[in-house]
């Protein structure tokens, strides 16, 4: 075995073994060279090589989002560093853990004008959950730091930074381990709910005649299949997940911009539940948000085993445990009442399906249309990915097969990195991987091409409607030279030649005719990476969606 002959170097790495981490993403550099040749020599890492530091953090967090394991990005020292810090607040916000060990300079080359230093001790305070800033030497005290910056990260699910200085010479290498590391052991908790408060809350329960439950972001197969029963049946429950929640029941209503956007303010107050159970992560939809600020229910609850965000303003209990355990020990003690809260969104369910439909046949090819051909068209049993902006807000709008897995980076609600997120869950699902992109989303995030290990069944398709057409949609558009210039970001680009320097087959649709044949053969070919790039019109784009919220009622 090859080690570096540096302590520290030694110190980290022996510590990763210890703790199970197993993917390293390493961006190419010198001062971290200790490093890459510790990881890159022991075979308990899978390392990767990502020479974008940005793309580097974000495929990270595809393998952490798949594996629900701490991953660890290395890099340089200087600003090669600040480069995580967008996947780095993604991985704080949708609790995810990420380890990132920096490689610094010693601490007296910094702010003397030597090259590549900056202050990286605690660069991401704002959002680290813990930042081990280590010295030169081998220690306990950085062991210390170590494990409790690798503990943390795996414990609370989040991500941390470990800063470790290097003194050259760097690439020096024993072929005997010189350290003898201090190991801690995980703390365990153990969070429970007393039977009194299950009685207290469950009395709640049984007079509330209005109860909806929100679900945000969400892993699959996380939740019992014999809660989703119970709950389903409930007449005084209604369950709404987005597309990103990853649970379904025929009863659970998965379109809710579709289902409440027609709404009057009569018909919010008359829906307003007494209470609200929220779990998951972050939402999609700003107008259930802004329907339960402005209607708020009488009891927030939400179940999470961390954090609580009081999003709607009206948070009243944070139960942290995770919903299975809540619902298994709560659900026993509620009773059923007599109520029509259920019905009364299925029939408007109902409606709303049929309006949706009626329109879809009514309108020329559009993102909307694109998106009407594309749902139904994903393989089943495949994982899709989708960028931010109008592609998770589309994708909002219509069925998905059950048996595909949803993601987006709904952390920060970013668009940049979508692309890498996608290609690092890729490569350690090994399912059959679609992304679908806008335009702005895929040219933001393209060096994420930029790597040999994108599999070779991963597709994109892109949404090319000549800018960024979420803007279109909100309050202040106005077709002027300054909105088209720094709003929108209008372009004339295509993917064709980053296609074709990536190694990716390439195909164009801009009609539903070519748009159906198009799908077919993308998903029929897998002997090479697929980019699929659908062109729709700039202008008509808005106003067809803006039309359609008005089509339902």
């Amino acid at each position: 075995m090859i080690y570096p002959k540096i302590p520290l170097a030694q110190s980290i790495i022996e510590i990763c073994v210890a703790k199970g981490v197993k993917n390293i993403i390493i961006s190419p550099g010198s001062r971290n060279a200790p490093l890459t040749l510790g990881f890159v020599n022991n075979p308990e890492f899978n390392c990767y090589s990502i020479a974008d530091e940005r793309c580097a953090a974000f495929f990270a967090l595809g393998i952490a989002q798949q594996s629900q394991k701490a991953v660890a990005v290395v890099c340089t020292s200087g600003s090669a560093l600040l480069n995580y810090y967008p996947a780095f607040a993604e991985a704080f916000y949708s609790q995810l853990p990420l380890i990132v060990i920096s490689a610094d300079r010693p601490q007296t080359k910094i702010d003397i004008g030597d090259g590549q230093t900056i202050r990286q001790e605690n660069v991401f305070k704002n959002h680290s959950l813990y930042n081990a800033n280590l010295t030169e030497e081998a220690s306990v005290e950085n062991d210390l730091k170590i494990n409790k910056a690798i503990n943390k990260a795996i414990a609370r699910k989040g991500p941390v930074h470990i800063n470790a200085p290097f003194e050259e010479p760097l690439y020096e290498t024993v072929s005997k381990l010189n350290v003898d590391v201090t190991i801690l052991d995980f703390a365990k908790v153990h969070n429970k709910i007393s039977s009194d408060e299950i009685l207290k809350f469950a009395t709640i329960w049984n007079v509330s005649k209005n109860k909806l439950i929100l679900v945000g972001v969400n892993k699959p197969n996380e939740i019992d299949a014999k809660i989703i029963e119970l709950v389903a049946k409930d007449d005084s429950v209604v369950v709404m997940t987005e597309t990103t929640s990853n649970l379904h029941h025929p009863s659970f209503l998965n379109n809710i911009d579709t289902i409440i956007t027609p709404f009057s303010n009569q018909d919010f107050k008359n829906v307003q539940p007494d209470i609200l159970i929220t779990f998951g992560g972050m939402v999609v939809s700003k107008r259930i948000k802004a329907f339960l600020r402005k209607y708020p229910p009488k009891h927030h609850w939400h179940i999470d085993t961390l954090r609580a965000y009081d999003t709607y303003g009206c948070l009243t209990k944070h139960f942290k445990v995770h919903p299975n355990q809540f619902f298994n020990q709560f659900l026993p003690y509620t009773i059923p009442i007599k109520s029509d809260y259920h019905s009364t969104f299925e029939k408007v369910a109902i409606l709303r399906k049929r309006k949706h439909q009626d329109y879809l046949k009514s309108i020329p090819f559009s993102d909307f249309k694109a998106f009407e051909k594309i749902m139904p068209s994903l393989p089943k049993n495949s994982m899709l990915h989708l960028s931010n902006s109008s592609a998770i807000r589309y994708a909002q709008l219509f069925d998905i097969n059950t048996s595909i897995t949803v993601f987006c980076n709904r952390g920060t609600s970013g668009i940049d990195g979508s692309t890498s997120t996608a290609i690092g869950a890729a490569v350690v699902d090994g399912k059959q991987t679609v992304l679908i992109a806008g335009d702005i989303g895929f040219l933001y995030d393209s060096n994420a091409l930029w790597n040999e290990y994108v599999p070779k069944n991963f597709k994109i398709i892109i949404i090319n409607n000549g800018g960024g057409g979420i803007f279109r949609i909100l309050p202040g558009h106005e077709e002027t030279p300054v909105f088209n210039k720094f709003f929108e970001t209008s372009h004339c680009l295509t993917a064709e030649h980053l296609a074709k320097m990536f190694g990716f087959e390439y195909s164009v649709a801009s009609d539903e005719a070519s748009l159906e044949t198009s799908l077919n053969a993308l998903y029929a070919q897998n002997e090479k990476p697929s980019i699929l790039e659908v062109f729709t019109p700039t202008r008509e784009n808005d106003k067809i969606l803006l039309q359609y919220f008005k089509e339902l009622d």
